[in-house]
C-alpha cells in the first residue's frame, strides 16, 4: 500500500515513470502521423499527456523501485 512507502522517493519514481511514458508515447504518436504525412500536435500532447496521468494513477498500486517500510517499529 502505498501509506507504507517514503512519500518523497514514491513521488520522484513516479514522475521519472511519467515523464518516460509521456516521451515514449509522443515518440510514438509523431512517428504514426509522421508516416501520414502530418503530425497534428494537438493529438500528440493530448495523448502524451493522458499517457502520462495513465502512468502516475497506476503507480499508485506501487512501484517496485521504492521499497516498502516495515510496519514494525525501528529500534532508534
Amino acid at each position: 500500500m502505498m501509506f507504507n512507502v517514503d512519500f518523497k522517493q514514491w513521488l520522484k519514481a513516479a514522475a521519472i515513470r511519467a515523464v518516460k511514458t509521456c516521451a515514449q508515447t509522443a515518440i510514438a504518436t509523431i512517428g504514426t502521423s509522421a508516416a501520414m504525412g502530418d503530425v497534428n500536435w494537438m493529438l500528440v500532447g493530448s495523448a502524451s499527456l493522458l499517457a502520462a496521468t495513465l502512468s502516475v494513477l497506476t503507480s499508485i498500486a506501487g512501484l517496485p523501485e521504492v521499497p516498502e517500510k516495515n510496519n514494525c517499529l525501528e529500534e532508534e
